[in-house]
């Protein structure tokens, strides 16, 4: 098959490796937060919710995910803590399709831990979607001059 056809069906389907939730585990976990006091296990509990907020198939839980995350970006913590809401940002932004912000904060979490995997892998795919959306931005260009230029002939031809 040629590779501009893999494109076109890849950009169409849901072709990423980041792990995918239910409702049944969101709920579970917002259950979870809801039962816990403050302190710790209240943050622990809050995180596990984002991070199953941003990996949620509904676009509204994603939403939700990050908005969760961004509140919590300029609290306390280490550098642990703020890589983990960083990545996770970037993962929401990916499934939003909001590639550009997806990157800017996959380099952020690496400038603070630059041999985790997980951050690695996403900017490669990251980097694999903006040039395969690229390529096909290229593609529709071309067929698009293809059809205006044989409009054009056909209009010459006729009027000869």
């Amino acid at each position: 098959m040629p590779g501009w056809i893999d494109a076109i069906i890849s950009k169409f389907s849901s072709g990423d490796s980041l792990p995918w939730t239910d409702a049944q585990v969101i709920q579970d976990l917002e259950r979870e937060a809801a039962q816990e006091g403050q302190g710790k296990n209240k943050s622990e509990s809050i995180m596990r919710l984002a991070w199953a907020l941003v990996h949620s198939a509904q676009p509204a839980d994603v939403q939700r995910g990050i908005a969760m995350l961004e509140s919590s970006l300029g609290g306390q913590g280490g550098p642990l803590q703020k890589w983990e809401i960083l990545y996770l940002l970037a993962v929401g932004h990916y499934r939003t399709g909001d590639l550009g912000r997806c990157r800017r904060l996959v380099d952020q979490a690496l400038e603070i831990a630059p041999d985790f995997r997980q951050a690695v892998a996403l900017r490669k795919m990251v980097e694999d979607k903006i040039a395969q959306e690229g390529a096909i931005g290229v593609g529709i260009a071309a067929a698009a001059v293809g059809i205006v230029a044989s409009g054009v002939a056909a209009l010459l031809i006729r009027k000869k």
